[in-house]
């Protein structure tokens, strides 16, 4: 019977999203390659160090268990095939089961995400993130130098989400960016019982939120919207995810203030944001990815 990956969540991710290549990134980054692929051949038996994304990753691949796969890891790397080498071999050393992956030495890995039927694709490659939400695979650009998961929560994937153009579309920042806050409150208010249109993430949430009820004793998924919307433009979203048959676990309705002290508290594996004002802020406290998406990023 052939390999398949159907009912299982597929994260497709880049080796320096995963692992801690800062270092040898900045050789990668001076064009000479065969200088980087001898760095890294060099330290093949030298395990990386953990990147932002490990510890989402580490804690999504421990739903599965004995009795059924139900996460998938797969590295898409713009690394060469001997620097994979690495990669795996760091995995391995950490207990990562991750036995799949795309390396196509500098060029686009993102075209790889369409037979993976991947529900989420991390990078630090912008280019890349950007053409994968073109082909509607949530993706989002992970800030390198972003603070590293707590490991407070052993038992629990921590995931925050904005909502304006990462869970839902980006309609209601539209009118805000066009006609300023007292427009936009007024815009929600009126279209309070008015489910919002999904916007990129949608689908990763409702991936979340299959793997959550599958579950496993061992493991659960913890939700939070942390987004700037304040009364009465909050109902909106709440009434959205109602429609969408989708609980999140926390809402924190901000009106404005910064997240990142907030995010700290809540201790997420990962924040995902539509803002690189916000992403920048949050990136002080927790691991966070960039979401290329919606007017705010034309």
């Amino acid at each position: 019977m052939p390999a398949t990956l159907d009912g299982q969540l597929v994260v497709a991710i880049s080796s320096r999203a995963l692992f801690d290549f800062e270092e040898e990134n900045r050789v990668f980054e001076t064009g000479d390659d065969r200088a980087y692929m001898k760095l890294q051949l060099d330290r093949l038996d030298q395990p990386a160090k953990p990147g932002v994304a490990f510890s989402l990753v580490q804690k999504l691949l421990a739903f599965n268990d004995t009795q059924a796969q139900r996460v998938e890891v797969v590295i898409l790397s713009r690394n060469d095939p001997v620097s994979g080498m690495r990669v795996f071999r760091s995995a391995q050393h950490y207990g990562l089961p991750i036995q799949r992956g795309s390396f196509t030495r500098g060029q686009p890995p993102w075209r790889y995400l369409r037979p993976l039927r991947a529900n989420l694709f991390l990078s630090t490659h912008l280019a890349d993130v950007r053409a994968a939400l073109d082909a509607a695979v949530p993706a989002a650009q992970v800030y390198p130098l972003s603070v590293h998961a707590s490991d407070a929560h052993p038992h629990e994937v921590r995931i925050a989400f904005d909502g304006d153009a990462v869970l839902f579309s980006d309609e209601a920042e539209q009118v805000f960016q066009a006609q300023g806050l007292s427009a936009f409150q007024a815009h929600e208010a009126s279209k309070a019982a008015l489910p919002l249109a999904g916007g990129p993430f949608k689908p990763l949430l409702e991936a979340l939120h299959r793997l959550q009820a599958e579950g496993t004793s061992q493991m659960r998924i913890r939700t939070a919207l942390v987004t700037a919307r304040s009364a009465p433009a909050h109902e909106r979203a709440i009434r959205t995810l109602m429609n969408w048959n989708i609980e999140v676990d926390e809402a924190m309705f901000l009106g404005g203030l910064p997240k990142g002290e907030f995010l700290r508290e809540f201790e997420p594996d990962f924040f995902f944001d539509d803002q690189t004002g916000h992403i920048e802020h949050a990136a002080l406290h927790v691991p966070s990815g960039h979401v290329a998406s919606g007017i705010s990023n034309h």
